[in-house]
């Protein structure tokens, strides 16, 4: 995932949208601000470094799921738990999200629950909404207010929960591919993960990290 930038008042409001995976420990909640026109618009850049940070993130993926497939072997599916209690004013949309995972892939599901595997939070961050992990297959979502004012919510959350699923970041995507995030713009309203993104979600968990880096 890519580090989020915020325009200023002295460049065009960018399109772009994305979510960063990073390192680090859990956000503190904030309150929701309004948006005013003529925001500016939260923007993406993609770089090296966020590179690291999608492969970190991806490794820790890597880690959950050999962790729990060991733990249940025979299992049909590997259930991720989540908790979106820091997360109140966005439920709704969490709750679609993963609703609209569950419904897409057959060999994960997301349950919320207590001691879960990630959490959501909610506030006001300049790099926009990301995805964060520890590298031991812990971590958060963080969803920015105002980002979520301009761009779809659910897309944003949804494709915050791909990268959970193991999903890299593919903006020059169209807004047909959920992880091409804000690529498309703000105009893009699907927050549904296509055909290949769904097979994709489906081989990781499936088959384990040992076979996906095999693939292509």
């Amino acid at each position: 995932m890519r580090h989020p930038k915020v325009l200023t008042s002295l460049l065009t409001a960018g399109l772009g949208v994305g979510l960063a995976a990073s390192l680090g420990t859990a956000p503190a909640a904030a309150t929701a601000p309004a948006v005013t026109a003529g925001a500016a618009t939260v923007a993406y850049a993609g770089s090296a470094e966020e590179a690291k940070a999608n492969q970190a993130f991806f490794d820790a993926v890597v880690k959950s799921v050999a962790k729990k497939r060991a733990a249940a072997p025979g299992a049909a599916a590997v259930t991720v738990v989540y908790s979106a209690a820091n997360a109140p004013t966005f439920r709704t949309q969490i709750a679609r999200s993963t609703q609209i995972w569950n419904s897409s892939v057959v060999n994960v599901r997301l349950v919320e629950g207590s001691n879960p595997d990630f959490a959501y939070y909610e506030g006001n961050d300049s790099r926009g909404s990301y995805a964060s992990t520890d590298g031991h297959g812990n971590g958060y979502i963080f969803l920015d207010y105002r980002q979520n004012q301009q761009y779809n919510s659910t897309r944003v959350t949804a494709h915050e929960t791909g990268h959970v699923l193991g999903l890299p970041d593919h903006y020059s995507g169209p807004c047909s591919e959920l992880m091409s995030g804000g690529g498309p713009g703000t105009s893009c309203q699907n927050a549904q993960p296509n055909a290949q993104e769904r097979s994709r979600v489906d081989q990781l968990w499936r088959y384990g990290l040992a076979s996906a880096f095999k693939t292509p």
